[in-house]
């Protein structure tokens, strides 16, 4: 997905969001001239957020 779509599903602006993929807090993937976001990396950055809440 793009990086505004994943923006969109993280309800998120889209400038953090590309900060994010920027500083490899969300992974991506670039193809050809184009960034891209694999769907299953918003579950992996959640989830990230969520640890250590859960240590806590």
């Amino acid at each position: 997905m793009t990086v505004e779509e994943a923006a969109r599903r993280l309800r998120i602006g889209r400038t953090t969001c590309f900060r994010l993929v920027m500083s490899g807090e969300i992974e991506s993937v670039t193809v050809g001239r184009l960034r891209r976001v694999p769907v299953d990396a918003l579950s992996v950055y959640v989830a990230k957020l969520r640890r250590p809440a859960a240590a806590a």
